[in-house]
């Protein structure tokens, strides 16, 4: 039996208690509003139970042992194989096994209130919850109603695939076995990262991508990480689509290919590939469904998925009459799907709030503001944790073209003696791309091992618009190979 509570009133509702929805409702308290969280699942999200943190603890065990197995002395030290039980039980761990008694913790320790379940608008500033416990819930905001719903993945038009149970990023991240053979249905960060870990467990691991790998770096660094998945014996199939998936009467799965070989050539037909399990990970959209939004007149175009506009701050354009109260950070505001940006969001976000209920922001926030996602247009962070890594930040040559940029680019192998002192036969590449007007970095990208942590460098660089002649003076350390940004800036003319 259900009851109906009392509406009661709080400054801002924040529906989603990920990362992102914690992040807001931080922000706000800290401003002097009250808030509360409304979530469904784990106070904590996708990426600490799903996502980032179980997808880098599956990995990192590998990366640890190939970095050994690079050095000799390291080399004839170690063991040739992973222990499976461990690396998942160290996973296990990262994810607090699926509880979230410390998150809520942190919630109630900061001010915040919890409700479990689930949220969706009534109105302007209204949402009602439909409480875990079988209570119903009203509640009015005073001033924000933020949607920290995440995203949701979206699943290709294969035939068969929604007769037959695969896996998607939640499943393989909280797998508690590894499958003998194992199928990849995309070639994104999510399916080349979990492509390499599972094979490195002892998966015998085919990935297959509609067109390229990491299709949105560029193809000197791609390559690199294809390299070092085909090391782990990956067999990887571009330019392939999957046609068809069919279970068979012992539990095993195929899939029908049509596309290319693992050398790159056109097969000239079908081929098909037999697994014990499928991982489809091809994208992800803003979990918007079931929000009510369509009372507020929100509806998507035919066949698409549901999308929010917002401006610099996160408030939703087209929002009915009432002022600014409704606003969409992270995944569910459709810009960028990554934890770190969605968290940026987020104290943008709610410091946002915060002053235009003491009435100090109206209108949009300038530029590079404390208010302002000004970063999601000009320096979004962005990393691959394969081994070897992808890291990169800013626009790619081809982005800064098009944009309107007078650009050019400087890229180089990375050959430096810290690299070389890392491991032997290090490979590695870097890129520059570089506004010839203002003489600023706009991107750059690095691929290599642990090449990550060059990135808040160039991270720096491109959001303060250093200029070149100063980042000249900025010296790398010897031996490390942060000395690459010194062989690059040779290479431009400096």
């Amino acid at each position: 039996m259900t009851t109906q509570a009392l509406v009661r009133e709080f400054d801002v509702i924040v529906i989603g208690a990920g990362a992102v929805g914690e992040n807001v409702a931080d922000r706000v308290v800290q401003g002097g509003l009250t808030a509360v969280l409304v979530e469904a699942e784990l106070v904590g999200g996708e990426c600490s139970y799903w996502a980032c943190i179980p997808s880098k603890a599956l990995l990192r065990s590998g990366t640890a042992l190939h970095g050994a197995q690079t050095v000799p002395g390291a080399a004839e030290a170690v063991t040739r194989t992973l222990d499976v039980a461990a690396v998942l039980k160290r996973r296990d761990y990262f994810t607090g096994n699926w509880q979230d008694d410390g998150q809520v913790k942190w919630v109630e320790d900061t001010g915040i209130e919890l409700i479990r379940g689930h949220g969706w608008i009534t109105g302007e500033r209204s949402v009602e919850v439909a409480g875990l416990d079988g209570n119903s819930y009203g509640l009015k905001a005073r001033h924000a109603v933020v949607l920290a719903t995440g995203s949701t993945p979206t699943m290709p038009p294969i035939q068969g695939l929604a007769d037959v149970q695969v896996w998607g990023t939640r499943e393989a991240t909280s797998a508690k076995e590894v499958p003998g053979r194992l199928a990849v249905v995309g070639g994104g960060v999510a399916g080349t990262e979990l492509a390499q870990a599972f094979a490195r467990l002892g998966s015998a691991v085919t990935l297959v991508a509609r067109s390229g790998l990491l299709g949105s770096f560029p193809a000197e660094a791609s390559k690199l990480v294809a390299a070092g998945l085909r090391a782990d014996g990956v067999e990887i199939r571009l330019n392939t689509s999957t046609k068809a998936i069919h279970e068979n009467d012992d539990g095993t799965f195929e899939l029908t290919l049509d596309g290319q070989d693992t050398g790159g050539q056109d097969t000239g037909g079908q081929s098909t590939v037999t697994v014990d399990r499928i991982l489809v990970s091809t994208g992800r959209h803003p979990a918007l469904e079931g929000l009510g939004l369509e009372s507020l007149g929100f509806t998507p175009p035919d066949g698409e998925a549901l999308s929010l506009t917002t401006d610099s701050s996160g408030l939703v354009h087209g929002t009915p009459d009432g002022g600014p109260w409704l606003y969409a950070v992270g995944d569910a505001g459709g810009r960028n799907f990554f934890t770190h940006q969605g968290k940026y969001e987020a104290r943008a976000t709610g410091d946002a709030i915060a002053a235009r209920a003491k009435g100090e922001l109206r209108g949009a926030p300038e530029a590079w503001s404390r208010y302002a996602h000004t970063a999601n247009e000009h320096a979004v962070p962005r990393v691959v944790f394969t081994d070897p890594e992808l890291a990169a930040v800013g626009r790619t040559l081809e982005q800064a073209v098009k944009d309107g940029y007078n650009a050019s680019s400087v890229e180089l192998p990375i050959e430096v003696s810290g690299s070389s002192l890392r491991s032997d036969h290090y490979e590695g590449w870097a890129q520059l791309v570089i506004d010839e007007d203002r003489r600023v970095l706009l991107g750059a990208t690095f691929a290599g091992p642990e090449v990550a942590e060059l990135l808040h460098a160039a991270t720096i660089a491109v959001v303060g618009e250093v200029p070149l002649e100063r980042l000249w003076h900025a010296v790398p350390s010897f031996p490390t190979v942060s000395e690459v940004w010194l062989r690059l800036l040779e290479k431009y003319g400096l």
